[in-house]
């Protein structure tokens, strides 16, 4: 078992690590949570009954450590990522300011997105952040494809409203 979960790590880490990295936007945090996925595939890949494929599978527990993870650290969704604004100013030559205020926008957008019930909330993270198909996104949740569109669509237009609601558009 342990060769098996070696090829497996060493085949979808950069995958889960680049989804973790787009629900964070820091590589420090998105490294720890990638580690903490793989941690607990290991413990329970006994389990595994190749439901879905495998990247399916380690998302779902890349999502669900993330939500544990936002859960201890309420204040990890108000703090602007200094790596973000670093990476921005240094080579693109954006204003610090417009850096900063689309920086702010994603994050509100992520709270009013966590905000969500969680079903909407399951199906807006694989489809955004881990780039899943809507049937990648049924299987992983056992829904049909056709209601992972339906719920990603309902989503959608909950968050434009909030959106909308907040910013006055």
């Amino acid at each position: 078992m342990n060769h098996e979960f070696e090829v497996l790590y060493r085949e979808y880490f950069p995958r889960i690590y680049a989804f973790l990295f787009k629900l964070t936007q820091s590589r420090d945090l998105a490294e720890e949570l990638t580690q903490e996925t793989f941690y607990q595939a290991f413990i329970s890949f006994h389990r595994f009954r190749g439901d879905s494929d495998v990247f399916t599978w380690l998302a779902s527990i890349g999502k669900h450590t993330y939500y544990r993870y936002l859960r201890k650290n309420k204040h990890a969704l108000e703090t602007v990522s200094t790596e973000t604004i670093s990476a921005f100013t240094s080579d693109s030559g954006e204003q610090l300011e417009d850096t900063i205020e689309r920086q702010l926008m994603a994050e509100s957008a992520k709270k009013i997105l966590l905000s969500l019930p969680k079903k909407y909330q399951d199906v807006m993270i694989l489809r955004i952040y881990a780039e899943m198909s809507y049937a990648q996104i049924g299987s992983a949740l056992h829904i049909s494809e056709n209601s992972a569109r339906v719920i990603y669509y309902r989503a959608k237009k909950m968050m434009l409203e909030a959106i909308q609601n907040e910013y006055d558009m």
